[in-house]
Protein backbone atom coordinates (compact mmCIF):
# COMPACT_ATOMS: atom_id res chain seq x y z
CA UNK A 1 0.00 0.00 0.00
CA UNK A 2 0.99 3.49 -1.02
CA UNK A 3 1.78 6.55 1.43
CA UNK A 4 -1.06 8.33 0.05
CA UNK A 5 -3.51 4.97 0.36
CA UNK A 6 -2.16 4.54 3.97
CA UNK A 7 -2.99 7.71 5.22
CA UNK A 8 -6.43 8.42 3.44
CA UNK A 9 -7.78 4.81 4.44
CA UNK A 10 -8.87 6.51 7.64
CA UNK A 11 -12.46 5.72 7.87
CA UNK A 12 -12.73 3.92 11.75
CA UNK A 13 -15.17 5.57 13.76
CA UNK A 14 -12.62 5.90 16.19
CA UNK A 15 -10.66 8.52 13.09
CA UNK A 16 -14.22 10.41 12.70
CA UNK A 17 -14.84 10.79 16.18
CA UNK A 18 -11.19 12.52 16.78
CA UNK A 19 -12.02 15.06 14.05
CA UNK A 20 -15.45 15.89 15.46
CA UNK A 21 -14.05 16.39 18.52
CA UNK A 22 -11.27 18.62 17.07
CA UNK A 23 -13.59 20.52 14.36
CA UNK A 24 -15.43 20.89 17.04
CA UNK A 25 -13.39 22.47 19.73
CA UNK A 26 -11.95 24.72 16.23
CA UNK A 27 -15.61 25.94 15.49
CA UNK A 28 -16.38 26.92 19.13
CA UNK A 29 -13.26 29.10 19.52
CA UNK A 30 -13.87 30.97 16.05
CA UNK A 31 -18.01 31.30 16.74
CA UNK A 32 -17.08 33.39 20.04
CA UNK A 33 -13.10 34.71 20.07
CA UNK A 34 -13.82 35.14 16.08
CA UNK A 35 -17.09 36.40 16.31
CA UNK A 36 -17.86 33.70 13.06
CA UNK A 37 -20.76 34.44 11.25
CA UNK A 38 -21.63 31.91 8.42
CA UNK A 39 -24.33 32.42 5.31
CA UNK A 40 -25.00 29.76 2.57
CA UNK A 41 -24.02 26.73 4.22
CA UNK A 42 -27.25 24.70 2.41
CA UNK A 43 -24.15 25.16 -0.48
CA UNK A 44 -22.06 22.37 0.36
CA UNK A 45 -22.91 19.30 -0.78
CA UNK A 46 -24.29 16.60 1.88
CA UNK A 47 -22.61 13.81 -0.14
CA UNK A 48 -20.02 13.05 -2.29
CA UNK A 49 -16.68 14.49 -3.09
CA UNK A 50 -16.02 17.94 -4.09
CA UNK A 51 -13.43 20.86 -3.59
CA UNK A 52 -13.76 23.62 -1.14
CA UNK A 53 -12.04 26.70 -2.35
CA UNK A 54 -11.48 29.76 0.36
CA UNK A 55 -9.74 32.69 -0.51
CA UNK A 56 -6.54 33.05 1.54
CA UNK A 57 -5.52 36.02 3.63
CA UNK A 58 -4.35 34.40 6.98
CA UNK A 59 -3.44 31.37 8.84
CA UNK A 60 -6.91 31.35 10.88
CA UNK A 61 -8.36 30.92 7.16
CA UNK A 62 -7.73 26.84 7.71
CA UNK A 63 -9.47 26.60 11.08
CA UNK A 64 -12.43 28.90 9.92
CA UNK A 65 -13.01 26.76 7.38
CA UNK A 66 -13.65 24.04 9.19
CA UNK A 67 -16.98 25.69 10.15
CA UNK A 68 -18.92 25.01 6.75
CA UNK A 69 -19.47 21.01 7.28
CA UNK A 70 -19.35 18.79 9.79
CA UNK A 71 -18.25 16.89 7.17
CA UNK A 72 -14.50 15.80 7.13
CA UNK A 73 -12.41 17.54 4.52
CA UNK A 74 -8.91 17.01 3.31
CA UNK A 75 -6.06 19.45 3.39
CA UNK A 76 -2.37 18.36 1.72
CA UNK A 77 0.76 18.89 4.23
CA UNK A 78 4.33 18.17 3.39
CA UNK A 79 4.71 14.53 4.15
CA UNK A 80 7.55 14.69 6.12
CA UNK A 81 5.34 15.33 9.41
CA UNK A 82 4.12 11.87 8.51
CA UNK A 83 7.71 10.15 8.87
CA UNK A 84 6.79 10.45 12.67
CA UNK A 85 4.19 7.96 13.23
CA UNK A 86 2.06 9.71 16.19
CA UNK A 87 2.00 13.08 14.53
CA UNK A 88 1.23 11.58 11.42
CA UNK A 89 -1.84 9.45 12.28
CA UNK A 90 -3.24 12.70 13.94
CA UNK A 91 -3.29 14.05 10.81
CA UNK A 92 -4.47 11.97 8.79
CA UNK A 93 -7.17 11.79 11.27
CA UNK A 94 -7.78 15.57 10.80
CA UNK A 95 -8.01 15.05 7.18
CA UNK A 96 -4.57 15.77 5.69
CA UNK A 97 -2.56 13.94 3.51
CA UNK A 98 0.89 13.87 2.76
CA UNK A 99 2.45 15.52 -0.82
CA UNK A 100 6.03 15.47 -1.32
CA UNK A 101 7.63 19.07 -1.57
CA UNK A 102 9.89 19.72 -4.55
CA UNK A 103 7.97 17.00 -6.67
CA UNK A 104 6.09 17.59 -9.58
CA UNK A 105 2.61 19.70 -9.52
CA UNK A 106 1.00 16.00 -11.35
CA UNK A 107 2.23 14.23 -8.25
CA UNK A 108 -0.07 16.42 -5.52
CA UNK A 109 -2.67 16.20 -8.56
CA UNK A 110 -2.78 12.60 -8.13
CA UNK A 111 -2.64 12.12 -4.98
CA UNK A 112 -6.13 14.92 -4.74
CA UNK A 113 -7.77 12.42 -6.94
CA UNK A 114 -7.31 9.59 -4.99
CA UNK A 115 -9.00 11.63 -2.22
CA UNK A 116 -11.75 12.69 -4.58
CA UNK A 117 -12.46 8.97 -5.65
CA UNK A 118 -13.17 8.06 -2.18
CA UNK A 119 -16.34 10.50 -2.14
CA UNK A 120 -14.25 13.16 0.02
CA UNK A 121 -13.91 16.55 0.23
CA UNK A 122 -10.36 18.42 -0.47
CA UNK A 123 -10.25 22.00 0.47
CA UNK A 124 -7.47 23.86 -1.77
CA UNK A 125 -6.76 27.57 -1.30
CA UNK A 126 -6.81 28.49 -5.23
CA UNK A 127 -4.86 31.68 -4.84
CA UNK A 128 -1.97 29.17 -3.57
CA UNK A 129 -0.07 30.70 -0.51
CA UNK A 130 -1.57 34.04 1.65
CA UNK A 131 -2.10 37.01 -0.08
CA UNK A 132 -2.67 40.75 1.03
CA UNK A 133 -5.64 43.03 -0.44
CA UNK A 134 -9.42 43.01 -1.35
CA UNK A 135 -8.28 41.75 -4.50
CA UNK A 136 -8.76 38.21 -5.58
CA UNK A 137 -5.03 37.35 -7.28
CA UNK A 138 -4.56 35.53 -10.65
CA UNK A 139 -5.45 31.52 -9.28
CA UNK A 140 -3.51 28.50 -9.40
CA UNK A 141 -5.52 25.78 -12.21
CA UNK A 142 -5.58 23.05 -9.68
CA UNK A 143 -8.81 23.11 -8.69
CA UNK A 144 -10.24 23.69 -11.91
CA UNK A 145 -8.29 20.69 -13.30
CA UNK A 146 -9.67 18.31 -10.59
CA UNK A 147 -12.79 19.66 -10.66
CA UNK A 148 -13.04 18.60 -13.95
CA UNK A 149 -10.95 15.31 -14.21
CA UNK A 150 -13.10 14.10 -11.23
CA UNK A 151 -15.82 15.65 -12.11
CA UNK A 152 -16.94 17.25 -8.94
CA UNK A 153 -18.04 20.58 -8.27
CA UNK A 154 -16.03 23.57 -6.88
CA UNK A 155 -17.65 25.53 -3.64
CA UNK A 156 -16.13 28.54 -3.70
CA UNK A 157 -15.87 30.59 -0.46
CA UNK A 158 -15.13 34.03 0.63
CA UNK A 159 -13.83 34.97 4.23
CA UNK A 160 -13.90 38.52 5.81
CA UNK A 161 -12.12 39.86 8.50
CA UNK A 162 -9.08 37.21 8.67
CA UNK A 163 -6.77 39.76 7.35
CA UNK A 164 -7.25 41.79 10.38
CA UNK A 165 -6.93 39.38 13.04
CA UNK A 166 -3.75 37.57 11.75
CA UNK A 167 -2.12 39.27 9.18
CA UNK A 168 0.70 37.64 7.03
CA UNK A 169 3.93 37.47 8.81
CA UNK A 170 2.79 38.26 12.41
CA UNK A 171 2.27 36.44 15.36
CA UNK A 172 -0.36 38.11 16.85
CA UNK A 173 -4.00 36.67 16.76
CA UNK A 174 -6.66 39.63 17.36
CA UNK A 175 -10.34 38.84 18.79
CA UNK A 176 -11.65 40.89 15.19
CA UNK A 177 -15.32 39.96 13.58
CA UNK A 178 -14.97 37.07 10.89
CA UNK A 179 -17.64 36.50 8.27
CA UNK A 180 -17.54 33.59 5.89
CA UNK A 181 -20.04 33.45 2.87
CA UNK A 182 -20.04 29.85 1.22
CA UNK A 183 -21.27 30.32 -2.49
CA UNK A 184 -23.28 27.90 -4.96
CA UNK A 185 -21.55 24.86 -6.32
CA UNK A 186 -19.71 25.94 -9.95
CA UNK A 187 -20.05 22.56 -11.89
CA UNK A 188 -17.46 21.39 -14.67
CA UNK A 189 -18.50 21.34 -17.87
CA UNK A 190 -18.87 17.85 -19.61
CA UNK A 191 -18.14 16.61 -22.95
CA UNK A 192 -20.33 14.22 -25.01
CA UNK A 193 -17.11 12.75 -26.45
CA UNK A 194 -14.97 12.33 -23.40
CA UNK A 195 -12.81 14.98 -23.96
CA UNK A 196 -12.54 18.91 -23.41
CA UNK A 197 -10.54 21.68 -24.96
CA UNK A 198 -7.54 22.74 -22.28
CA UNK A 199 -9.22 25.99 -22.42
CA UNK A 200 -12.01 24.26 -20.66
CA UNK A 201 -9.80 24.52 -17.35
CA UNK A 202 -8.94 28.49 -17.51
CA UNK A 203 -12.41 29.11 -18.08
CA UNK A 204 -13.45 27.09 -15.39
CA UNK A 205 -10.69 28.92 -13.30
CA UNK A 206 -12.00 32.62 -14.81
CA UNK A 207 -15.29 31.42 -13.22
CA UNK A 208 -14.31 30.89 -10.03
CA UNK A 209 -12.43 33.84 -9.70
CA UNK A 210 -15.27 36.23 -10.13
CA UNK A 211 -17.65 33.92 -7.75
CA UNK A 212 -14.63 34.36 -5.28
CA UNK A 213 -14.45 38.15 -5.56
CA UNK A 214 -17.97 38.54 -5.24
CA UNK A 215 -18.14 36.30 -2.63
CA UNK A 216 -14.69 38.55 -0.58
CA UNK A 217 -16.66 41.53 -1.39
CA UNK A 218 -19.50 40.89 0.15
CA UNK A 219 -17.87 38.94 3.46
CA UNK A 220 -15.42 41.93 3.74
CA UNK A 221 -18.76 44.27 3.89
CA UNK A 222 -20.45 42.01 6.81
CA UNK A 223 -17.15 42.08 8.91
CA UNK A 224 -17.02 45.41 9.10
Amino acid sequence: MSLVDTHLAGQGRISKLFYGLIRGILVGLCRSYFRLRISGKENIPKTGAFILAPIHRSNVDTPIVSATTSRRMRFMGKDSLWKIRPIGVVLSALGGFPVTRGTADLEALKRCLAVLALGEPIVMFPEGTRQFGETIQPLFDGAAYLAIKAGVPIVPVGIGGTQEVMQKGSKMIYPKKCTMIIGRPIFPPQSTTGRLPRSATTELTAQLKTALQELFDAAQRSAH
